[in-house]
């Protein structure tokens, strides 16, 4: 069986995209991750980005090759699966699972930190326990993404459109003030902002990781690809428009605050001192008012998120159940919707549990936030490299016509995402230095498994092979067709009743 998402019209490219931008967050990522950039680089903050967007770019080339070959609702998982081999896959999507239900907890989190953010800008006296917001944004997760997936991707468009507007809105009203005259501040439209110069090498090289954990989650619409429409085309159009787009509006709004903020020690200072630069900047060039609906709109986009990563995650568990691993009910789908209704519940209600753990533990909101996001993304960055590692074979082996001296893109890409890990793995201080561990724990769990378990590695490696026939039947025969979609019969008795299980 495979998803198919509503049972009349699928999913077109810019609905997919949303499901990637929604992951993103640009309003979430630009109010929190200029400011330890900033820290580092000084001035240099949109230099830093705009080196972490020609990164980024490297890594999404092997993405958008891959989808326009294979569509899964698997993404990594398939990718790595059909290039290199299933116990490449598996451990590629083991990791990948562990990032999503992470990102997921950590947006939870950032539900609360956001609205706390709020309570205190609106002058607020109370503070409630900061686990009743994800607690009911859980809630409304599971709601939402219950519904067809049209659903959830216009409900991200218009949450993260209307953070982009309101973003957009305050960089032109601080590019108008500063270049007039009429800012708090005194050192103007200053262009050496994307200088380098007196940046030592490696606090620019270190600054660069936290650029990239903006674009994180950039390939979360190709778990899409069962149920957008056309999707060998779609998809490599949804997730190479989405991180161009969110590239451009980083660096662009990474300019405005740095500017906004000024560009001598005294601005430095405060642009690295702030919680949220977005609501400061708000208060200081707008109003108080201003700064309430940003940091509202926050944590919106927080929500936001939370629903693309679950969605995500649950396509995941969906297509891993599907190929045997784990219970068969995950391999599900509601025949109105055509959405995998228990994954999405148990993707959810995993992510949650991160978050209730932490708090039960005593971790505050915001460390809560940073912890997750970090080990999702240390375990993000091995979900990558085997997808790259993948392109790279594939190019090699000439099945897909692909010039072989492309090759050379994604391996500059490995090479990023290499530096990305190191630097987050060495030389950090508790508790960020057990990180790694925890990362690094989870996906030698998937290898194991993998490894001591061949008849899953076999069963999976049938599957992808099956299911990359009967896409390639299907496009002979409809290019327009959704490219799982003849997947159905063959799978349908399996995915309701009786697979294997590990």
């Amino acid at each position: 069986m495979s998803v198919s998402g509503t049972r009349g019209r699928k999913l077109k490219s810019w609905e997919a995209a949303a499901l990637s931008i929604g992951f993103m967050g640009p309003l979430m990522a630009v109010s929190l991750n200029g400011i330890g950039v900033s820290s580092l680089v000084g001035k240099a903050v949109p230099f830093v980005f705009a080196l972490g967007f020609v990164g980024v770019a490297l890594v999404a080339y092997g993405f958008v090759r891959l989808t326009g070959r294979f569509n899964h609702a698997g993404s990594v998982y398939a990718l790595a699966g059909l290039t290199i081999g299933p116990r490449a896959g598996f451990i590629g999507g083991f990791a990948l699972l562990g990032t999503y239900l992470l990102f997921a907890a950590c947006t939870l989190t950032a539900c609360s930190v956001f609205f706390q953010a709020w309570v205190v800008e609106a002058g607020w006296s109370f503070e409630p326990s900061w686990i009743l917001l994800p607690l009911a944004a859980a809630v409304l997760t599971v709601v939402c993404n219950l519904k067809e997936s049209r659903f959830t991707t216009h409900l991200l468009t218009y949450i993260g459109g209307a953070g982009v507007v309101l973003m957009l809105v305050l960089a032109g009203v601080i590019l108008f003030k500063v270049s007039t005259g009429q800012a708090p501040v005194e050192t103007g439209i200053d262009l050496s902002v994307f200088s380098p110069e007196g940046v030592p090498l490696d606090s620019l090289m270190a600054a660069t990781v936290f650029a990239f954990l903006c674009w994180a989650g950039f390939e979360s619409c190709a778990s899409l690809g069962e149920e957008t429409d056309n999707p060998k085309r779609a998809i490599p159009m949804a997730l190479g428009g989405a991180v161009v787009l969110c590239g451009a509006i980083f660096v662009f709004m990474m300019f405005a605050q740095t500017i906004g903020f000024g560009t001598s020690e005294t601005g430095v200072a405060l642009f690295a001192g702030s919680e949220s630069s977005i609501t400061a900047l708000a208060g200081m060039y707008i109003g108080k008012e201003y700064a309430l609906i940003l940091a509202f709109a926050a944590a919106a986009v927080a929500f936001a998120s939370t629903l693309s990563s679950t969605a995500a995650a649950s396509r995941l568990l969906f297509a891993l159940a599907r190929d045997g691993f784990g219970p068969s009910v995950l391999a599900r789908v509601d025949q109105k919707t055509g959405v995998p209704r228990p994954a999405v519940v148990i993707a959810t209600v995993l992510s949650l549990a991160i978050t209730v753990g932490h708090w039960l533990a005593g971790v505050t909101a915001f460390d809560t936030f940073y912890w997750t996001a970090t080990i999702a993304v240390l375990c993000l960055l091995v979900a990558y490299g085997t997808t790259i590692i993948g392109v790279v074979v594939y190019i090699l082996s000439g099945r897909g016509g692909i010039p072989k001296w492309e090759v050379v893109i994604p391996l500059l890409g490995l090479g990023f995402l290499m530096y990305v890990y190191f630097v987050q793995a060495v030389g950090q201080e508790p508790p960020f230095s057990y990180f790694p561990w925890i990362a690094g724990g989870w996906c030698l769990v998937g290898a194991a498994i993998a490894i001591f378990a061949p008849t899953l590695a076999r069963k999976i490696g049938q599957r992808l092979v099956q299911q990359d026939s009967l896409q390639q039947d299907s496009d002979a025969k409809n290019p327009s067709a959704p490219l799982l979609g003849a997947a159905s019969s063959a799978t349908s008795n399996e995915a309701g009743t009786g697979q294997d299980k590990l």
